[in-house]
């Protein structure tokens, strides 16, 4: 009989929720057996715990009227600090800045598609889009990206999940929405979108397309877990967060990043608008990683942040 109990594991009980979670608890289990765990059956080795967030509860609201995107981890990371369950997994760009004392993100498997995708029964492109059409979107960022290419859209807030949205746009409550490519993928649903934002010239949100595992500082050296990294993924990460943090991102602020890897070398692309995707501000730079990659990959979003947040200043920051 082993001695390596089961690694219970955290997730949102969302149907992308649990098909990210049960893509991760099955190479958990592998690894698991793999190392002399106790079962290679992943129910076994890696249940799944379900646990419904603030944000899950309340969906008539953006998140930044009822505190943040900390609400879809919030309840997660309680469990994780009372040893309900060993690890969670997390959309990335769900997880907020700063976390909880005693919790890390242990590691980053390989990243899905970062860009968003644009979704439209009737229309091939945001550029397509009639004047005045209806955009759905939740998202600051998205609606800050929309109004600075088309000020004559209309955004209308639209939250759920993926079946939630893509029903309302069905039902005709907007004429287009813009959706994670990657939760897409993740649900057999690849063939939605009608085409894809310029991770460029739109960057997605800091983290989008990868997964996060988090558990307590103490357990983030399992073997397990560093058997679930991807490097490249990292450090695109590392600056894109970095990014985030310098621009003290939230649901408050229009925030967008994306980091590309050439062989050493990372760039490093970031915006913030301001709401209403009047005024944007823009950097991008380049950094040759050395023998501390991934440090050396978060000091390039911190300085690129730290820049757009002293030439934006408050302009950046939604109203209340």
């Amino acid at each position: 009989m082993s001695s390596q109990p089961p690694i219970r594991i955290g997730t949102r009980g969302s149907k992308l929720a649990l098909a990210q979670s049960g893509m991760m608890r099955d190479r958990i289990a592998a690894e698991l057996s793999r190392l002399g765990g106790a079962a290679d059956r992943a129910r076994e080795a890696a249940p799944l715990v379900i646990i419904t967030t603030t944000g899950d509860r309340i969906q008539d609201r953006r998140l930044l009227e009822i505190g943040g995107k900390a609400l879809f981890t919030k309840e997660i990371e309680e469990a994780l600090l009372d040893g309900r369950i060993d690890a969670a997994i997390h959309s990335m760009k769900d997880v907020p800045a700063e976390m909880p004392p005693g919790l890390v993100i242990a590691t980053i498997p390989e990243r899905e598609d970062p860009r968003d995708a644009f979704v439209s029964t009737r229309f091939a492109s945001l550029a397509e889009l009639p004047q005045g059409a209806r955009l759905g979107t939740a998202s600051l960022r998205r609606q800050a990206q929309a109004l600075h290419v088309r000020p004559d859209l209309e955004i209308v807030m639209l939250r759920g999940n993926v079946d939630t949205r893509l029903a309302k746009l069905e039902a005709g409550e907007a004429d287009a929405i813009l959706l994670a490519a990657s939760g897409l993928n993740r649900l057999g649903l690849g063939h939605v979108p009608r085409g894809f934002i310029d991770p460029l010239e739109c960057p997605p949100a800091p983290g989008q397309g990868a997964l996060a595992i988090q558990t307590r500082a103490e357990d983030a050296d399992a073997a397990w877990v560093a058997a679930l990294r991807c490097e490249a993924t990292t450090l695109a990460v590392a600056a894109e967060r970095g990014a985030l943090v310098a621009l003290e991102g939230s649901c408050r602020t229009a925030v967008g990043a994306h980091a590309r890897l050439d062989g050493r070398r990372l760039t490093l692309v970031v915006e913030a608008l301001t709401p209403d995707g009047a005024r944007r501000y823009r950097r991008e730079d380049a950094v040759d990683l050395g023998a501390d990659a991934e440090g050396d990959a978060r000091t390039l979003g911190l300085r690129l942040g730290e820049a757009i947040r002293v030439e934006g200043g408050a302009d950046i920051l939604l109203k209340d």
